[in-house]
């Protein structure tokens, strides 16, 4: 993904980070070595201690998404990645809960380990104190602190936070209606975060705090956009529900065979199609897939002696769809691959493609006609 950086894989699950986490670092990390101003030690000393109880408090973060995407995976809810960003710390789960107390039980773990972690770091306040490790104490109080508050925050019933999550499992669980659950943590949770904005503003005009002000406005921007997002997630949801892949498959899409050259391959079907994804295939029995992105990689002067087998992805490496699938789940893989194209499969046989554009263009025609229910 661009702007992240790979960072290796966590009980298998991506751990990536964002170019913006180095600001939130830098602030945190300053903040610390301010902290200990008032000790009496040099401020080398500080800043690597400062330095270092940052990485904590990052450590912490990773714990509270680490606990979310174990219990997600344990109730078979694929976890794409877990990204650090400016705002702190975010799980990509590539579906939703399918009950309401996998939702609970999903939402709470944060939070729980959160306080947890704050009471480890307490108790490594306490024994540091003891030993008369005065600044190293004093940070691991910060730490213990920290904690409690980023377990607080989350479980405010905003949406999409944890509490939010939280609030939408309850009351799904009571009116049994996932939509409405969702809509109603919705419109709570845009409440809260116009209360944030209302918040940072009053904060700049009444009391001059510009920082803690602007501070606030976006923590309350970033948790609106949010919630609409999430609630627009639903509405896809509902809007593909009841479809299978055989509705959606593009049956146009050529079979090219794996000895053609990318000259051939070029002239013959990208430009007087402008498809940018071909399916490679022997008969009818799928051998790969080559995209434009691949076909870009290779110089112009070498197409004419490159075959599209040379540079393909081979059928074994690809994920595949079936013609009576749900398109849901298909979006789900398409999610969790980061895949634009998958072909589509049926009695053994490669009859077409499903794509990411077909998708999006078959829900803009649904908007357009004002309806969401499933085409007879």
């Amino acid at each position: 993904m661009r702007g992240n950086i790979n960072l290796g894989r966590i009980f298998g699950i991506p751990l990536r980070l964002n170019y913006t986490w180095f600001i939130i670092f830098a602030l945190v990390t300053y903040s610390l070595v301010l902290y200990s101003a008032d000790q009496p030690y040099p401020i080398g000393q500080r800043i690597i201690l400062g330095i270092l109880t940052s990485l904590l408090f990052f450590a912490s973060i990773i714990t509270h998404e680490l606990a979310h995407s174990i219990l997600a995976i344990h109730n078979n809810i694929p976890v794409k990645e877990i990204t650090l960003f400016v705002f702190g710390g975010v799980s990509q789960i590539t579906k939703e809960a399918t009950r309401p107390r996998a939702e609970l039980l999903i939402a709470i773990v944060g939070p729980l380990t959160s306080l947890a972690l704050a009471g480890i770091f307490y108790g490594l306040h306490l024994l540091l104190a003891a030993t008369q490790q005065i600044l190293a104490a004093s940070l691991m109080q910060w730490l213990a602190l920290i904690n409690v508050l980023l377990a607080v925050f989350n479980l405010i019933p905003g949406f999409p936070l944890d509490g939010g999550r939280i609030f939408r499992a309850l009351v799904w669980q009571r009116t049994h209606d996932y939509h409405r659950a969702t809509r109603i943590a919705t419109k709570v949770g845009q409440g809260i975060a116009y209360a944030f904005i209302a918040g940072g503003i009053a904060l700049i005009f009444a009391l001059g705090l510009w920082l803690n002000g602007m501070w606030l406005i976006l923590i309350g921007w970033f948790l609106s956009d949010a919630a609409r997002v999430s609630y627009q997630q639903v509405l896809l949801r509902d809007a593909l529900t009841g479809l299978t892949v055989r509705q959606l498959t593009d049956y146009s899409c050529p079979l090219i065979p794996p000895h053609m050259n990318l000259t051939d391959l070029v002239q013959q079907h990208i430009l007087p199609t402008g498809r940018s994804c071909f399916l490679i295939s022997w008969g009818a029995e799928l051998e790969g897939m080559v995209t434009l992105q691949q076909i870009k990689k290779v110089p112009r002067s070498r197409w004419a002696i490159t075959s599209v087998q040379d540079i393909m992805t081979s059928a074994s490496k690809l994920k595949v769809a079936y013609a009576d699938q749900d398109i849901l789940s298909v979006l789900q893989e398409m999610n969790g691959e980061s895949a634009n194209h998958i072909p589509v499969m049926e009695a053994g046989k490669v009859i077409g493609v499903i794509n990411r554009e077909d998708i999006a263009r078959f829900l803009r025609t649904r908007a357009d006609f004002g309806t969401s229910s499933t085409p007879r």
